[in-house]
């Protein structure tokens, strides 16, 4: 797998850069933890426990405001997952694929743990944070598929039948891999979901949505990201429910006052394809990102799932700036997220610098170990 021609990055694209990723992360969370306390709920029961507004404010969930489910603890491993890939390159140990999945039973081992006290030095920092130990709804497809060390393949998929959101979830870190081919981009984060779905909807809308974070990071519209994942999902065979729900999504936008009744006409399951089109269409209708959010957990679908996805399209369109402050200062884990934001900006942008042949900086490879 090749990556194209490597980028020189000026100061100014380097600070936009970790802008972006910090939004598309941060906002991805926050989205996550807005729809946290509601996503089993109907928007009537949302209405009558929150009021005819539903919410409009962190809500409390697992005993705290701003508290995340395991969609952002899975895409803060995916994170951490890329990051090890560019390092192990070094060493001609390059398959990304290997090095999320990799990274994805670390955090399953988080899930049965007590604690990160006994973990190994070569799982990294980012399995010794406390905070991430908490067991937050995650999805059976996730257990099963990385319940032991078998990697789910395109040809030997893990859970063949799962159409579920969980892979698509966890996949927008796929687009800020911003040095990859479009095309490439969305085949890595095809080849991910298979570690865990094996649904083609469940696939496809993982690497449309990773093609779209993609575009968005690289500064192109949002109406300009999702036409650009539909012209590349036209050539996949099994893309057509996704193919038609982001249609549905763009053509909605088009049919009035955004509201709760157009975003369930789009799909209040739990199907891939259906929580990317409500994403798409919050995100597509927002007049900035706190309405964005409250659009996307106000209805009766998964609304955890399509908070954090539409979070993080606006985070990676507008940047760490445009997130509602109030909301980020009660982020569960946001130091961690930062942190990991900002690592995986500066190994994009000045990886050579921190590992290669010519240098090697031990507190990088403590971080991110090549084993």
């Amino acid at each position: 797998m090749t990556t194209g021609t490597t980028a020189v990055w000026g100061r100014a694209e380097q600070q936009d850069f970790r802008s972006r990723v910090r939004g598309a992360l941060l906002c991805g969370a926050v989205g996550d933890a807005l729809g946290a306390g509601v996503s089993d709920l109907t928007l009537e029961e949302i209405r009558e426990a929150h009021g005819a507004e539903a919410v409009t404010d962190l809500v409390p969930v697992h005993g705290a405001r701003g508290t995340v489910t395991a969609i952002t603890q899975l895409t803060l491993f995916t994170v951490d997952g890329l990051v090890r890939a560019q390092v192990r390159r070094d060493i001609g140990a390059w398959h990304p694929p290997t090095d999320v999945h990799r990274a994805h039973l670390r955090w399953v081992a988080t899930q049965h743990d007590w604690g990160p006290d006994e973990r190994r030095t070569e799982d990294g920092w980012l399995a010794r944070q406390e905070w991430l130990y908490a067991r937050r709804n995650p999805a059976r497809e996730c257990l099963t598929g990385f319940g032991d060390a078998t990697m789910g393949t395109l040809d030997q998929p893990k859970n063949p039948t799962a159409r579920d959101s969980a892979a698509l979830t966890r996949s927008a870190p796929f687009g800020l891999l911003v040095g990859w081919e479009p095309e490439l981009v969305l085949q890595l984060a095809v080849e991910c979901a298979a570690q865990t779905h094996g649904h083609p909807v469940a696939l496809l809308s993982a690497g449309a949505f990773a093609v779209m974070v993609h575009a968005l990071t690289r500064g192109e519209t949002l109406d300009g990201a999702v036409q650009h994942a539909m012209a590349l999902l036209a050539g996949r065979p099994g893309h057509e429910p996704v193919s038609e729900a982001l249609k549905q999504a763009l053509g909605t936008v088009r049919q009035g006052i955004p509201g709760p009744a157009l975003i369930e006409s789009l799909g209040d399951t739990d199907s891939a394809e259906e929580v990317l089109a409500v994403a798409v269409y919050c995100a597509l209708v927002s007049e900035d990102v706190r309405h964005g959010l409250r659009l996307a957990v106000n209805h009766g679908g998964p609304s955890a799932a399509t908070g954090a996805l539409c979070g993080a399209l606006l985070g990676a369109l507008h940047g760490e700036t445009a997130l509602p402050p109030a909301w980020l200062v009660e982020l569960e884990g946001r130091a961690t997220l930062l942190e990991l934001a900002d690592d995986f900006a500066m190994e994009t942008t000045q990886g050579p610098a921190l590992h290669g042949p010519s240098a090697a900086a031990p507190g990088w490879l403590a971080r991110y170990p090549r084993g």
